[in-house]
């Protein structure tokens, strides 16, 4: 598996070292920070590195300083404390989400005025609408999008089979998550737990993302375009937050309280959880390590099937000369050109936002040894961007603290959510024309 795996990143990089010979351009010196959000050194350092070294090679005026800085959070703190202190990053991938953030203390730049060429206008063009839709406020285009993501369900084909469920066919409403999760589940004799049927994480950092798939899938949203208003007590919100507490407390078939996003994968591998719901970028990691059969769907609904997006986009900051903004936007040129993209795909289950590149040689390869890859891309039409407002850290953990008090029953649904909605609307007031 993993010799497929570098196989496929090899077709992918040569094309991307042909076109690095084909565009060569000459660049009076300018030298550019990269911050990436990482946490550790190791496999997906080595992957940008390489990016960055190729993209020196096609335009050898232009030195790229990658900077690791840390997880998502870490990174924003980092790249906003250097900006006030007038050293900022010149491009650094950071959350979709936090747009409003940047916006808010005017510390970036949008792309519009980078776009000058038909050549520009074409790449521009081959983003997803949903992925660039999440990047515009104010008519204006705030970031480009890089490594995104959406949320699927991974369900255990043995388990399935074990309890007399066709292992090839997935939950697709509501109804059939709870029913599937009832027979898949297993005690030991003294009655304890040893197989639930779903795990939803819920703790901060993710509740609030999976929470806005729940609320896609009643029919309802959780905020509006403009980053202004949010809408927790709409009926459709609340029996979003109902149900997931009920997949315990009625139902019985998920784990009492949060669900940990950390530890869902391996209670997954190991047979702790038959169904779970997280990231597509855990399919390298289950795919490794998985000794059964797994499956990897879209998510259920009740009104409908629905998912939410994900990831980190491309952001110049404004700080920066202009010579280096240009040095920028050609870089996120570079790093999401379509062959790139598939090999960034390959290499770490990020969702490609481009359509082309799911048509280049080596995801159409990958595709075919891994159908399970092509889920998100399947899932993005029917998928929501995250919860986004401005004032985002202080909103996103409101909203958080509302959904662990419901999850642990120290507060009903309705109650938490109708005390966290009065919290955002102090906040989000004066935002508001």
């Amino acid at each position: 598996m993993n010799t497929s795996r570098r196989s496929f990143a090899g077709i992918a990089l040569g094309a991307i070292a042909g076109l690095a010979l084909s565009t060569s351009t000459a660049w009076a010196q300018t030298k550019i920070s990269f911050y990436y959000p990482v946490q550790v050194g190791g496999p997906l350092t080595q992957v940008i590195d390489g990016y960055v070294t190729k993209f020196k090679a096609a335009n050898p005026g232009i030195d790229v300083e990658a900077v690791y800085s840390g997880n998502y959070i870490d990174t924003t703190t980092k790249a906003l404390t250097a900006a006030k202190a007038g050293a900022p990053p010149t491009i650094a991938v950071l959350l979709a989400t936090d747009i409003y953030t940047f916006l808010d203390e005017d510390v970036v730049v949008p792309f519009d005025g980078f776009i000058k060429t038909a050549a520009d206008r074409a790449w521009l063009a081959g983003f997803m609408p949903a992925y660039l839709k999440s990047a515009q406020v104010g008519g204006k285009l705030w970031s480009i999008p890089f490594q995104r993501s959406t949320a699927v369900l991974y369900w255990n084909k043995k388990a399935f089979a074990e309890s007399g469920l066709n292992p090839e066919k997935y939950p697709t409403t509501w109804d059939e998550m709870v029913a599937y999760g009832k027979a898949v589940m297993r005690k030991d004799a003294s009655g304890k737990v040893t197989r639930w049927g779903v795990g939803i994480p819920g703790n901060v950092g993710s509740a609030q993302w999976l929470f806005g798939a729940l609320v896609a899938q009643a029919g309802g949203r959780l905020f509006n375009e403009n980053g202004t208003e949010t809408y927790l007590t709409d009926p459709k919100v609340v029996e979003a937050l109902q149900f997931w507490v009920d997949l315990n407390k009625v139902h019985g078939v998920h784990p009492p309280g949060i669900q940990e996003w950390g530890t869902t994968p391996a209670d997954f591998l190991e047979g702790r959880i038959a169904m779970i719901w997280t990231t597509t970028g855990n399919l390298v990691n289950i795919r490794r390590n998985a000794q059964f059969d797994f499956g990897v769907a879209p998510y259920p609904g009740k009104v409908a099937p629905a998912s939410v997006l994900g990831g980190g986009n491309f952001y110049i900051f404004a700080k920066a000369t202009d010579a280096q903004k240009e040095a920028a936007f050609q870089f996120a040129k570079f790093m999401t050109q379509d062959e790139l993209q598939a090999d960034w795909n390959i290499q770490t289950g990020y969702v490609a936002p481009r359509d082309a590149t799911w048509e280049t040689a080596a995801m159409k390869k990958f595709v075919s040894e891994v159908p399970a890859a092509e889920v998100a891309r399947k899932q993005i039409p029917n998928s929501v961007p995250e919860f986004s407002t401005y004032e985002n850290g202080r909103t996103t953990k409101i909203l958080n603290d509302a959904i662990g008090a419901a999850l642990t029953g120290a507060k009903t649904p309705q109650r938490a959510l109708a005390d966290a909605q009065t919290e955002i609307d102090r906040i989000l007031r004066p935002y508001r024309k």
